[in-house]
């Protein structure tokens, strides 16, 4: 693109470009915009020719690298625009919008249900959408734009995402009826690394925080296997494949199986919080979503057994 040259792209060029980039086809993306698929394919085209550059590779229906700058951008621009429809309807006491909200699976399963209730009692006008996944899985999502808040393990260090503490939680050794923990009242990290573990995948925040826990030990923890996602390593240790470190959350006294829940001596608790993009104002909807998810944590979380509310979160 030659510089001074007048870009006169559209709204319906950059929503095309984001559907073929999330649905990863042309076919696809024409269903999710409710169009023809002719009708996608000419606003990409009219918006690589007022761009001069490939956006798309046809071969692989995959963004080009110049498509992913401009798919970042217009998510951006997408996000903007929902943020003053919502900011508008604020200012005649109408709390309105769509919000995309990431939860990790071990908090998803106390936190959505009494969240949603509340977000119906004070503000049914929002439009929810939920999405459980790891943080791993969350944080890139959230950077470029396709959802808007998310709860998170942390530490996390993205410079484009700004982080309020939630709380924090005990990490707790789960152990099926034929380990040799099985009858211990708790353990310390030398003892775990006496035994073959389920753990997280190294690079995550749980996993990184529990091996500086245990080189600060003088230890090495071993893994027996390693998954990325609490909610199956808490699975393949209620059914008995091995023993596994865990957020308190993780391990709800209502899960049936013959396993037990251990405390562990001299180990740091998980963080929690909530996570949203620096750049841009979050919208009214936004807001709201952020305060109420606050407010549920702060009544709720004293009920969850190992969990513990920041002060002023």
């Amino acid at each position: 693109m030659r510089p001074g040259t007048v870009i006169r792209m559209d709204l319906r060029q950059l929503r095309a470009l984001i559907a073929v980039a999330d649905r990863g086809s042309f076919s696809l993306a024409a269903r999710t915009l409710h169009t023809v698929q002719s009708n996608v394919s000419a606003h990409i085209a009219r918006l690589e020719s007022e761009l001069d550059v490939v956006l798309i590779d046809r071969a692989t229906t995959t963004l080009t690298e110049d498509g992913e700058v401009v798919a970042k951008r217009a998510r951006r621009i997408e996000s903007e625009l929902a943020a003053l429809t919502s900011d508008l309807a604020s200012l005649r006491d109408e709390i309105r919008g769509k919000v995309r909200l990431g939860v990790i699976g071990s908090t998803a399963r106390w936190f959505v249900p009494s969240f949603l209730d509340a977000m119906a009692e004070r503000y049914p006008d929002v439009e929810l959408v939920i999405m459980d996944a790891p943080t791993s899985s969350l944080v890139p999502q959230l950077v470029s734009g396709r959802i808007d808040l998310a709860l998170v393990n942390t530490p996390i260090y993205e410079p484009e995402l700004l982080i309020s503490p939630l709380f924090d939680e005990d990490r707790v050794l789960v152990a099926p009826a034929d380990h040799p923990l099985f009858d211990r009242e708790s353990v310390r990290l030398k003892d775990l690394a006496e035994h073959e573990l389920l753990l997280e995948a190294r690079g995550t925040p749980f996993r990184d925080e529990l091996d500086f826990d245990a080189r600060r030990a003088g230890v090495r923890l071993r893994a027996k296997a390693e998954v990325d996602g609490i909610r199956l390593l808490a699975s393949l240790a209620f059914s008995g494949f091995g023993a596994a470190v865990l957020p308190a959350s993780a391990a709800p006294g209502w899960v049936g199986g013959e396993w037990k829940r251990i405390p562990i001596e001299g180990l740091s608790m998980r963080s929690v919080g909530l996570a949203r993009r620096r750049r841009g104002l979050p919208s009214a909807a936004e807001r709201a979503v952020a305060d109420t998810a606050r407010a549920v944590v702060e009544a709720n979380a004293p009920d969850q057994p190992g969990i513990h509310p920041v002060a002023g979160s």
